[in-house]
């Protein structure tokens, strides 16, 4: 792995010049981050989280806690397999490719057995990752209130 890391900046300066291996760098790995965030985020954000004094078993711990994209198979390359979150959580070892197939049989598993098996389109997802961020850096607040109005408001309620 240090052989990887460290010999791809050792060929990109090698190959550019200082500073256009520095933006060549710079942006690589922030196109590499975003495509990271657009692959990861659809899957948990937005998802229930566990209290620490609640317990659940192996299943529904992984089935309740991610959501799958549900896609072509063009979406399974350009997200890795990501896509099939659930399955990857509870059969990690599983190549990607059976991922596909075995999605059907465990969501009918978990309707068996009454595990909330959570199913979406990417855009979907992608609006559920958003509204969930919304809500929780606003803090559930209006975002068109003035500050200064909601101060005020709250001074002549104490008083």
């Amino acid at each position: 792995m240090a052989v990887r890391l460290i010999g791809f900046v050792v060929l990109v300066f090698v190959v550019l010049s200082p500073g256009i291996a520095f933006v060549f760098l710079a942006v690589q790995l922030g196109l590499f981050g975003f495509y990271m965030g657009v692959a990861f985020a659809p899957n948990h954000k937005g998802m229930p989280v566990v209290p620490r004094d609640v317990a659940l078993d192996f299943l529904r711990r992984q089935v309740m806690m991610s959501r799958d994209i549900r896609g072509s198979r063009l979406l399974d390359i350009a997200m890795g397999g990501l896509n099939y979150q659930i399955e990857h959580h509870l059969f990690p070892s599983m190549p990607r490719p059976h991922l596909r197939r075995a999605a059907p049989m465990i969501a009918a598993y978990c309707r068996a057995h009454d595990v909330p098996y959570v199913q979406t389109g990417l855009f979907a997802s992608y609006g559920i990752v958003v509204r969930y961020i919304n809500r929780v850096g606003l803090g559930e607040r209006d975002v068109f209130t003035c500050p200064l109005v909601e101060q005020r408001a709250q001074l002549t309620v104490g008083a």
